[in-house]
């Protein structure tokens, strides 16, 4: 019954019955159906008012507007002031609020996101419980992965996935909460369990975007407006301002004193088969831990995921077991790991990035630092001259290569890269060819290597004049490694 769907949303009935059957919600005018609810939406570049006449000649009944539209009498008409919010609302009805039924972490920030979801999930999996897991990388149900656009999905789809997850089996959800997934009402009406802070720094600021930071701080901290719980990275400069006036209690994590999780004693490992970081947690609990994931970042990542497993219940055993073998694609990723060298994975695709990257890499003195990169074609020429720079400044050597090239010769892009990279005085060589470039870096690797292959991660395609064919660097990695074992000249 479309009265109780709308439950939980201010709204005004303008015209029609609030006592009429519905059996779905779209927003989408393709998709319109006899028992649907029609959601208008006015969007950036499209308004969806414009559709009404299609969606009633589907047969729709039920319309949810922003503005006062033309209808037949015959129609229930209701307004709400958000049409997004008014979607979210109706989604988790049509559902059944899944949410509801799990255990839910929203991880929030400029940086580490996705890191810190995977943490979570592979710490509340390695104690038992069902996770699923929705961000950057895509949703991931059991054994099945679903491709998303956005870091943050359509609350409609949102909520198809929480309802696939409990029928599924699983008992949590974590996920990614992009500051325009609050600021367009995606998570409008969901409550986490746990939300949690990782960073701040200016980002996703101008068209279609944020307007300035200001608002784009504000979207991040809402998140801890519909938290029962929230864990604050506090060693952040913004960590005062985040948890000012927020109406849930709050625990922080961080390397200096007043953290109830406190990493102590760091210290950087590289090892033929494993490279990380070891430190201990203390504070709340002491536990000694090993991250499978270079960076000093990690530490803070590993951290938040902790804190998480920890008030959930998991044991102090099956906590260090996740973090020791984490498996994140692309982000960090160690694909290769022997006496001769290294091989990361990562998705570092600009100069802030990049060189946040590399410094962390050099923090495990390497003999030879490697980056194998691109920039990616009909994209801001300035991205691939500033990396280029990173790379002459921070590599030991570079290959210039292909990345996803789009309407844009790869040639040409290598070439805008060349000249920042020699005015930065880097050794380099050029490869257009990613594949052969991959395969030049292992095949030449010199004792002592660490080798960086950076700018694509966990993306499984190449984008060339519109076309994306198949492509995955660990693929690749892999690929070279078995073929050069197999000719008895493993790297």
């Amino acid at each position: 019954m479309l009265r109780d769907w709308l439950k939980g949303l201010s709204y005004t009935l303008l015209q029609g019955s609030l006592d009429v059957e519905v059996d779905d919600v779209v927003y989408d005018s393709r998709q319109a159906s006899p028992g649907a609810v029609f959601v208008c939406i006015t969007g950036t570049h499209v308004d969806s008012h414009n559709y009404i006449p299609q969606v009633l000649k589907a047969g729709v009944k039920v319309l949810v507007v922003e503005r006062e539209v033309e209808a037949p009498q015959s129609v229930t008409v209701v307004q709400a002031e958000h049409g997004r919010e008014a979607l979210a609302v109706l989604s988790a009805a049509r559902f059944g609020h899944p949410a509801e039924k799990l255990l839910l972490a929203g991880v929030t920030g400029t940086k580490g996101k996705t890191t810190t979801t995977h943490m979570i999930r592979a710490i509340l999996e390695a104690a038992g419980k069902k996770t699923g897991m929705i961000g950057t990388n895509g949703v991931y149900i059991g054994d099945k992965h679903y491709p998303t656009r956005n870091t943050t999905p359509e609350s409609y789809e949102l909520e198809r996935y929480f309802a696939e997850m409990v029928a599924d089996g699983c008992q949590c959800c974590v996920m990614e909460v992009s500051s325009q997934a609050m600021k367009m009402y995606r998570v409008a009406g969901i409550t986490f369990d746990y939300g949690v802070f990782t960073n701040l720094s200016p980002d996703h600021i101008g068209p279609d975007e944020h307007k300035d930071f200001e608002e784009y701080f504000s979207c991040k901290k809402q998140v801890f407006h519909q938290s029962r719980y929230a864990l604050v990275n506090i060693d952040d400069g913004y960590a005062g301002e985040i948890t000012r006036g927020i109406p849930c209690a709050w625990e922080g994590f961080g390397t200096g004193g007043g953290a109830q999780y406190q990493a102590e004693h760091i210290r950087y490992v590289s090892e033929p088969d494993f490279v990380g970081l070891e430190f201990d947690i203390r504070g709340v609990h002491d536990i000694p831990v090993r991250v499978n994931i270079p960076g000093k970042f990690n530490v803070y990542n590993a951290l938040a995921a902790a804190a998480i497993g920890l008030k959930a219940g998991v044991p102090a055993q099956a906590l260090r077991h996740a973090l020791e073998h984490l498996k994140l694609d692309g982000r960090m990723e160690i694909v290769h790991t022997s006496e001769r060298c290294c091989v990361i994975v990562d998705y570092a695709h600009n100069a802030v990035s990049m060189e946040s990257l590399l410094a962390t890499l050099r923090e495990y003195r390497p003999k030879r630092l490697v980056c194998v990169f691109g920039c990616g074609g009909n994209r801001s020429k300035d991205r691939r001259y500033s990396m280029g720079e990173i790379a002459g400044k921070m590599a030991d050597f570079s290959i210039i290569t292909a990345d996803n090239s789009r309407y844009e010769k790869v040639e040409d892009i290598i070439a805008d890269i060349r000249g920042s990279l020699e005015k930065a005085g880097g050794v380099f060589l050029e490869i257009p060819d990613r594949r052969e470039a991959i395969a030049y870096s292992i095949t030449h690797a010199q004792p002592g290597d660490m080798i960086a292959i950076i700018g694509k991660g966990h993306e499984d395609y190449q984008e060339v004049d519109g076309v994306r064919y198949p492509f995955l660097d660990r693929a690749v990695v892999q690929e070279v490694v078995a073929d050069l074992t197999a000719r008895g000249c493993a790297p």
